[in-house]
């Protein structure tokens, strides 16, 4: 078992080398490394990881504190224009949740931005999100179904929610308890992590 498995990681590890690819992280303030410093952040984190791993994929950070799905929907065609990424990673809809915004526009919005970056030949991996359980159970249901449907309905790689067995940790959370402190920026790499090296290995998008 653990040579098949030395076996697969070295082929894709060594796939990874071939193509100095980009890759796209459009998110919130979870994402644009809140209240910590930038290079304690997951997504520095998961830079580092690929580095590790041998790759030559730059990852280019699109997230902005407080952002909505609308406000990605309104910034993704220029990203999509200057970065040309070979993936795109969607962290957003825990800012629509808690201004208590439309989960249909939620599902509108996302969809968008994961059709949109198809069409130019990336490849889209979905990050859950949730909200405080004081939202109430029917709202936060709505919420979270929004991305079972799309990873569903469009094919979608979906992360499991990525502050699971983090956000009631009080000792990995910063005191608003909203945001994940930089202890826990290491166990949201690995668990996004598992996701990409996959999604970097399989065939582009194909444009429509």
């Amino acid at each position: 078992m653990l040579s098949k498995l030395s076996l697969w990681l070295g082929a894709a590890l060594f796939s990874l080398n071939l193509h100095a690819e980009t890759v796209v992280v459009l998110g919130d303030s979870i994402s644009a490394a809140y209240g910590i410093e930038v290079e304690q952040g997951w997504v520095r984190l998961l830079e580092s990881k690929l580095r590790q791993a041998g790759s030559k994929a730059r990852v280019r950070n699109e997230s902005i504190s407080g952002e909505t799905s609308a406000g990605g929907l309104a910034r993704i065609d220029r990203i999509l224009d200057e970065q040309k990424p070979a993936a795109v990673i969607v962290e957003l809809g825990a800012n629509d949740g808690l201004r208590g915004l439309s989960p249909a526009a939620l599902k509108h919005n996302l969809g968008e931005i994961i059709r949109r970056s198809r069409e130019r030949g990336a490849k889209v991996l979905l990050l859950s999100m949730t909200i405080p359980p004081n939202y109430g159970k029917r709202y936060i249901d709505m919420i979270y179904n929004v991305y079972h449907e799309l990873s569903r309905e469009m094919a979608v790689p979906l992360v499991p929610f990525i502050l699971e067995d983090i956000a009631l940790a009080e000792e990995l959370m910063q005191p608003d308890g909203l945001h994940p402190n930089a202890k826990a920026q290491p166990l949201i790499a690995d668990k996004i992590w598992r996701y990409l090296l996959p999604l970097l290995n399989t065939s582009p998008e194909k444009r429509d």
